[in-house]
């Protein structure tokens, strides 16, 4: 309608005006409604196309969207395991700081586990004690076997020398028996060597690997235990928490709520919005932008493009088991325009998740200073940063009709 009455100020109006003053007609005689279209068909006709033509224009180069939102990030609660809740130690809509607990899951299994941790731990200590004297009897065994070994020796080498040199008081039965005396206690000295070293082994490294393994089981069924109770990894405020006692929680199945950060969105100050497929080649970061919210209404926020998201999220699939058709995504995408304010502190005012209306003008301000540019170039762009003034002005009617429209019209 603005564009209209626009264009009809420089075609229909002075048609009207000819016809009134040069062409003797007049108003409700020769010029009524019935005759409207014969006599004023120049000036009707130019302003259709000027406002056609006007509106291309102005939505093309200077692109309006009300798909504008901030995001911000929620924390889902979730357990690491699934189980029952034991104990719930929040209520809905209440402030956590970090490290507080929110509710916690019944542990049975990990506290049996830790129980069988403490006393294998236990049953490893007796063992290495019993190790110990094992130890010192492997230890005597071996100075025992020693010093029968040297006894064994000393009778043999004192009779064998008697009996090399002839002695009758020896005879050849009895050295033999010396030798294999000697011979047998040399393997019992080799047995209890044997044997100390087992038991030094047993308790020098097999009794600590044991004990080892038990303290990390230990350590396992502890750190099992402490996550089954959840707390709140940053400050902010429960939200969608009806648990209770006995509810069962899976960690991919059923979460127990939301936790929503202390200041979630704020001092961010980007607000996302979605324009048209044709306004891709024309939306470009440093552009200047205008934002109305319906948090905040009757104020227009001046904004800068910085980032324009070059992938349009219709075109994502992920792999399955079936070939994609493309008439499934009839609907289609949306270019992703990331906006930030232009100067700070204008958007504090608003709540994270707001819905807006935005604008973005193309300015030629730049390609108008070339001297290569020509006459007519250099008119058009003119033209079209002339008539971003026109969606200025819309945007500021929006504003001003949305709480009308939204109170009175819509019943909201």
């Amino acid at each position: 309608m603005l564009e209209f009455i626009l264009c009809s100020v420089i075609t229909i109006l002075p048609d009207w005006i000819f016809r009134t003053r040069f062409q003797g007609k007049r108003w409700g005689q020769e010029i009524t409604f019935f005759t409207m279209w014969y006599e004023l068909r120049w000036g009707i006709t130019t302003c259709a196309i000027l406002t056609v033509a006007l509106i291309t224009v102005v939505f093309y180069f200077h692109p309006s969207t009300t798909n504008v939102l901030s995001y911000f990030r929620t924390i889902t609660i979730l357990s690491e395991g699934g189980g029952r809740v034991a104990e719930v130690y929040v209520k809905n809509h209440e402030h956590v700081n970090k490290g507080d607990p929110i509710f916690r899951l019944d542990g049975a299994s990990q506290e049996a586990a830790a129980t069988t941790a403490r006393a294998r731990i236990a049953e490893v200590d007796a063992l290495i004690a019993v190790g110990q004297s094992e130890l010192n009897v492997a230890k005597a065994n071996v100075s025992q076997a020693e010093a029968a070994l040297e006894q064994a020796m000393d009778e043999y080498t004192r009779k064998n020398t008697l009996f090399t040199e002839g002695s009758a008081a020896v005879a050849a039965r009895e050295v033999e028996r010396l030798e294999n005396l000697v011979a047998e206690r040399e393997g019992g000295l080799e047995a209890a060597q044997a044997n100390l070293d087992t038991v030094s082994d047993r308790v020098r490294i097999q009794y600590p690997a044991q004990r080892a393994s038990a303290v990390a089981s230990l350590e396992q069924a502890e750190t099992e235990i402490e996550k089954l109770t959840v707390v709140a990894g940053v400050d902010g405020h429960v939200k969608q928490f009806a648990l209770t006692v006995g509810d069962y929680i899976n960690p991919i199945l059923r979460p127990a709520g939301i936790l929503v950060p202390t200041g979630a969105g704020s001092g961010f100050n980007q607000f996302q919005a979605g324009f048209g497929q044709l306004t891709a080649q024309v939306v470009n970061p440093g552009m200047l932008a205008e934002i109305t919210c319906m948090t905040n209404p009757l104020k227009i926020v001046p904004m800068v493009v910085v980032e324009v998201q070059r992938h349009i999220p219709s075109g994502q699939f992920r792999p399955s088991d079936r070939l994609l058709d493309t008439q499934d995504s009839a609907r289609p995408g949306t270019v992703t325009v990331v906006l930030e304010p232009l100067y700070a502190g204008t958007v504090d005012h608003v709540p994270p998740g707001s819905k807006c209306i935005a604008n973005v003008y193309t300015n030629n301000h730049d390609r108008l200073d070339d001297p290569d540019v020509g006459a007519l170039k250099w008119v058009a762009l003119h033209a079209v940063d002339a008539v971003g003034i026109a969606h200025a002005a819309i945007l500021r009617l929006q504003a001003l009709m949305l709480p009308v429209q939204t109170l009175v019209f819509s019943g909201h």
